[in-house]
C-alpha cells in the first residue's frame, strides 16, 4: 500500500510518499501562516514527483509543530516516535539521534527497531536551534548554505559568551562594529551552538552510532564541530536529514495500515 508522512515544522513542511518500504518521493516547502496549506503544499510537489493523486495514497500520518493541522492525516505521531522510526530504518545500528529543528532540539535513544527509550530536549532558548541561525544569518547578510562553509574557513574564530539568544545576537553586532570577519564571527555562533547540543548529548548519555537529523544537519560547520566535540563520526543519512521525520511518520503510517501500532 502506498502510504505518506506528513511533518510540518516552525519552518517548513515537508512530505515523504513510500510504498511498501521503499521512498517514492519527498518533497521540503518554506511554512507560510497557514499549516494546512504548508501540508497541502508539501504533500502535492510529492505526488506530482511520484505521478500519484491523493487517491492514491492509503494512509497518511502526521507530526511535526502543526501536526494537528493537517487536514488529509488520518492520525498523528510525536516527532520523537517519527525520528526514531526514520533513524531507525536508514541505519538499524544507530542508537542516539540529534534533531535540530528550527523551534527545538531533542536528543533521543533507539534501540534499533524504531523504538524510543530516553530523550531531553531544548524548547526553552532558541539559541540551540535553527531559528537562532536564520537570525545570525540576516544580521551578516548571509544564506542559511554559506553560513556553515564560511565558518569552516575562520582563522581567529571570536569567542561568544552569551548563553541567550537575544543577548548573542546583540554581542554578533557588537563584533560586526569591532570589525570581526564575518567567518571568524560564525565560527563562534557554530561553537556556541554545538556547546549547547553537546551538553544535551551528555545529560542522555552518548551512545553511538550517532546520527543527526534536521535542516541544521545539513549545515557542515556544525557536523564538523559536533564530531570533534563528540569525538565521534556522525552517521551520514541516506537522504536528506531534514525529511527523516516525515520518513518515520509515513513508516508508522505503513505499520498502521498494516494493522499495527504507530507507538514509538
Amino acid at each position: 500500500m502506498i502510504v505518506a508522512g506528513c511533518d510540518v515544522g516552525s519552518r517548513t513542511g515537508k512530505v515523504v510518499i513510500m510504498d511498501d518500504g521503499r521512498v517514492l518521493a519527498w518533497n521540503i516547502v518554506p511554512r507560510s501562516v497557514n499549516f494546512a496549506e504548508t501540508a497541502r503544499q508539501a504533500l502535492d510537489g510529492a505526488l506530482a514527483q511520484a505521478g500519484l493523486t491523493l487517491e492514491d495514497v492509503g494512509y497518511i500520518i502526521g507530526t511535526g509543530y502543526g501536526k494537528g493541522r493537517i487536514p488529509f492525516a488520518q492520525e498523528v505521531a510525536t516527532e520523537i516516535a517519527c525520528q526514531s522510526a526514520g533513524a531507525a530504518w536508514l541505519e538499524p545500528r544507530v542508537r542516539t539521534v540529534i534533531d535540530m529543528g528550527g523551534q527545538d532540539c531533542k536528543v533521543l535513544r533507539t534501540d534499533g527497531r524504531g523504538l524510543v527509550s530516553d530523550f531531553v530536549m531544548n524548547d526553552k532558548c532558541a539559541s540551540g536551534t535553527g531559528r537562532f541561525l536564520e537570525d545570525i544569518a540576516r544580521i551578516l547578510e548571509v544564506s542559511l548554505e554559506e553560513m556553515g562553509p564560511l565558518s569552516l574557513e575562520a582563522t581567529a574564530p571570536v569567542s561568544i559568551s552569551s548563553q541567550c539568544s537575544v543577548f548573542a545576537k546583540s554581542e554578533v553586532v557588537s563584533l560586526i562594529a569591532e570589525r570581526q570577519t564575518v567567518r571568524d564571527i560564525l565560527a563562534g555562533i557554530h561553537e556556541a551552538v554545538v556547546r549547547r547540543l553537546v551538553t544535551l548529548v551528555h545529560r542522555l548519555g552518548l551512545e553511538e552510532p550517532v546520527l543527526f537529523s534536521g535542516g541544521v544537519a545539513k549545515n557542515a560547520g556544525l557536523v564538523r564541530r559536533v564530531n570533534e566535540r563528540l569525538g565521534i563520526e556522525l552517521v551520514s543519512a541516506s537522504i536528506d536529514p531534514q525529511v527523516i521525520g516525515a520518513l518515520g511518520a509515513a513508516l508508522l503510517a505503513g505499520r498502521a495500515a498494516n494493522g499495527g501500532g504507530t507507538k514509538g
